[in-house]
Formats: C-alpha cells, sequence, structure tokens
C-alpha cells in the first residue's frame, strides 16, 4: 500500500529528489582563469577594516591603592581581590599607615579559600608609595590619608587582626563585595568615556 507521504515532492526516500546535483552534475566548478577564492566572505577578507568599525582603544587602567593600618590583613585581600577580579580596570597596590612586619598567616589562610594566593606580599609603607601616582585611594585604616591628585574613598571595614578566623572570612567576604562594586563603577566609568 502507497500512503500520501510517499507523493511529497523533495521527501528523502531511495531515489528521491534532493542531493540530485551533486550525484549527477557534481559539485559547480569555476573557470580555470579565475582568481582563487577566499574561504571568508568578501567583507571578512578585506585588510582594512577601519572605516566599517571605529578603532577602539585601550582605556587606560585606574591606579588604585588599598590603605589600612598595618597592610596585614584588610588592604591586602583588597588588592588580592582587585587583581584577581579587576586587572581590566586597574592597577592596584597596598599600603599600611603603619605596617606590619609579617602579612598574618590567617590572611593567606582565608584568601586560600577564594583560591588566590598572596605568598609574595609583604607589608608596604605609605612612604614608599608617596612617590607613586594614585587616581583613588581606598581608605580603610580610619586615619586620615592625603596623596596628592588622588580621589579619597572612606571604607569602613572591622579590623580582624588577632581575632578568630570566622572574623577573617566575615570581612573576606566584605571586601570581596566593596571591590567588585567598585570594579563594576570604574568599568561603568570606563565605557561611558569611550562613547
Amino acid at each position: 500500500m502507497v500512503s500520501d507521504d510517499d507523493n511529497i515532492p523533495g521527501r528523502d526516500k531511495p531515489g528521491g529528489v534532493r542531493g540530485q546535483r551533486h550525484r549527477l552534475l557534481g559539485p559547480r566548478r569555476e573557470s580555470p582563469n579565475a582568481p582563487p577564492r577566499s574561504p571568508l566572505p568578501a567583507w571578512r577578507a578585506r585588510s582594512d577594516l577601519s572605516d566599517m568599525h571605529p578603532r577602539r582603544t585601550k582605556a587606560a587602567k585606574k591606579r588604585v591603592l588599598f590603605v589600612c593600618i598595618g597592610n596585614s590583613c584588610r588592604s591586602q585581600m583588597a588588592e588580592a581581590f582587585a587583581r584577581a577580579y579587576g586587572s581590566d580596570v586597574m592597577d592596584v597596590q597596598s599600603a599600611g599607615v603603619s605596617p606590619a612586619t609579617m602579612i598574618a598567616p590567617q590572611t593567606k589562610m582565608v584568601l586560600a579559600k577564594w583560591n588566590l594566593r598572596i605568598d609574595d606580599h609583604f607589608p608596604k609603607s605609605m612612604d614608599i608609595i608617596r612617590q607613586q601616582p594614585f587616581a583613588l585611594v581606598v581608605n580603610m585604616s580610619g586615619i586620615p590619608v592625603m596623596l596628592p591628585g588622588a580621589r579619597i574613598v572612606e571604607w569602613v571595614v572591622q579590623d580582624p587582626i588577632g581575632q578568630k578566623e570566622s572574623l577573617y572570612r566575615a570581612v573576606a567576604s566584605q571586601l570581596e563585595g566593596l571591590v567588585m562594586r567598585l570594579i563594576l563603577d570604574l568599568r561603568t566609568e570606563s565605557s561611558v568615556r569611550k562613547v
């Protein structure tokens, strides 16, 4: 018995119509004198696309300094998050008003839970950093900080030095959120300048 579906033109069936050109005539050939075709479409094969799309210049990164008292906990955490998440919009450093002799071991341990390593970091003094230009200084020390030409932003973040690991984790979470908000602000500011 023959069904109605067997009579539909173009239906794939033995001896059907589809693909007949390639079986019967082979692929289309260009003349032997024609120039070789680019595998890319004509609009993409052009080497000069400058008239189609304006060149995008890379926006200059903002130089950001994170400051706390000892440069052993908070500013080191903020620097680690900023390097990990915002290296496209900022160059970061950290310093302390009165630097400690070493980074607190709990700081390294807590950051390791975020897969961030700061083994090569060490506490730095504001005196060393003052010779460098910064666009933004994020101050968590609670002590007034002045740096010529820099905008100063104050963040209130509890100092975890000498406290339990749970406070270090809470501070790290708070700083991650603050740093992410700063990164988003800088990205928005950067995209507004491009337009």
